[in-house]
């Protein structure tokens, strides 16, 4: 392993930083509080987007009389729905954090996403329950440009790779606790209400952050020169090709995530069915699985990018992504622990991607407009998910609802990636600009 790596692993977060010579013990309470808050904003926030592949077959069967074929168009429909919305978030959120500060404009959005989610427990149609998740979408979509924008500004130049894995990981941390907690509380046509219900409890946090979390200093000093207008900055000038590069290597990344990843359970549950090693927790195991490997690619990726160079190592993430995944859809049509296990590696590959993208998209931008030029890169990614989602709904009509197919149709996305990370700038060695 080269040295740059092993001294990554070996020392963490417990490195001194080089410009002041500080240990993590000199850190700062704040810094930690920082660290903490985006930790579990971002880890609740996956917890959110989890509870939907989890109840969505059960709850639109239940609204829709058992119509398979219409319940399946809702599926893709409300997941396109929540992309926009997180699209939309990240912009009127990122723009927030620019104008207001990180730490107000994260408190909103999680209290957001939680009371949105828990207010489609007295959802009647799929409606209604895509109307509420198109709202929880706008908060998830603008924690993430903001929790990072945070973290980055406070730390050390030197954590920032570390931080940016654990970042990434933390969304999956919460995807894999909330098919946990599934574990033992069957999620059917009867129970699927009480899921949404539990969502609501990361509402606490907001108290959490505004009474701990400090605001960035760089916010601080930037904010002192004056106002600035970040969504016309982000889309004008020498800004404008890093927003664009941003946009597609999210895109590339979202659209693998929600057009295979996010529909294992669904399929995990359609294929177990007929299988001779049934088991009525499948859809939940197939979950944790491919979050647990979510959180190991999150955790990799970023140093991928330290070693390799940034764009090396989103070559990389693409080329292992496309391998898995099709090796999985085309080649596995039985529910069993080797399933798993190349879930779990699909989960590694798709999304590590949330490790390398924190530590990418802030190297892009300046101060003054990070958290807009973040929040609109990675989550117009979204609007392009959405489509992908929608349409995904009228695929899996036309392979007669396999799964599988239309997994591996979407899988070619990663073809995309493999091109494009050779038009971006490589950044690696550089401070975040100023």
């Amino acid at each position: 392993m080269p040295n740059e790596i092993r001294r990554y692993l070996s020392s963490g977060i417990y490195m001194a930083d080089n410009a002041t010579g500080k240990t993590a013990a000199q850190l700062s309470n704040g810094q930690w509080m920082v660290l903490l808050a985006a930790f579990l904003g971002w880890m609740f926030d996956g917890l959110e987007m989890g509870i939907f592949p989890l109840i969505a077959r059960p709850a639109l069967m239940d609204m829709l009389q058992g119509n398979e074929a219409l319940a399946q168009k809702w599926e893709g429909g409300i997941h396109a729905l929540f992309l926009v919305g997180a699209a939309l978030g990240g912009l009127v959120f990122g723009w927030l954090g620019d104008k207001i500060g990180r730490v107000k404009a994260m408190t909103y959005s999680v209290l957001a996403y939680s009371v949105f989610t828990g207010i489609g427990y007295f959802s009647q149609t799929p409606a209604q329950l895509g109307g509420l998740r198109f709202l929880a979408a706008l908060g998830m979509g603008g924690e993430w440009s903001l929790g990072v924008a945070l973290v980055m500004e406070c730390w050390p130049e030197n954590r920032r790779p570390i931080l940016a894995g654990l970042i990434g990981a933390a969304s999956n941390v919460g995807f894999a606790l909330i098919a946990v907690l599934t574990l033992s509380f069957k999620v059917t046509q009867e129970s699927w209400r009480w899921v949404l219900l539990a969502g609501i409890a990361p509402a606490l946090l907001t108290v959490l952050i505004r009474l701990f979390v400090p605001e960035s200093e760089k916010w601080h000093e930037s904010n002192k020169k004056g106002p600035s207008n970040p969504v016309r900055e982000v889309f004008s000038g020498k800004l404008l090709s890093s927003t664009l590069i941003g946009i597609v290597l999210a895109s590339v990344a979202l659209l693998g995530t929600w057009g295979s990843i996010q529909w294992i359970p669904s399929w995990v549950e359609k294929i177990a069915d007929g299988s001779k090693e049934f088991k009525s927790n499948a859809k939940s195991l197939a979950q944790i699985c491919s979050s647990l490997g979510a959180v190991v690619g999150c955790l990799i990726a970023p140093f991928l990018g330290v070693w390799m160079g940034r764009r090396k190592g989103y070559f990389l993430l693409c080329v292992s992504s496309l391998v898995v995944c099709l090796s999985m859809y085309l080649g596995m049509n039985q529910y069993s622990n080797a399933l798993l296990g190349v879930i779990f590696l699909a989960g590694m590959t798709a999304a590590s991607f949330y490790g390398w993208l924190p530590l990418y998209l802030p190297e892009l931008f300046p101060t003054r407009v990070r958290a807009t030029g973040q929040g609109v890169a990675f989550n117009t990614g979204r609007i392009i998910a959405a489509a992908g989602a929608l349409s995904k709904g009228y695929l899996m009509t036309s392979v007669n609802g396999d799964y599988a197919k239309a997994g591996a149709v979407i899988t070619m996305v990663y073809f995309v990636g493999m091109i494009s990370i050779w038009f971006a700038p490589e950044t690696k060695g550089k401070p975040l600009p100023e």
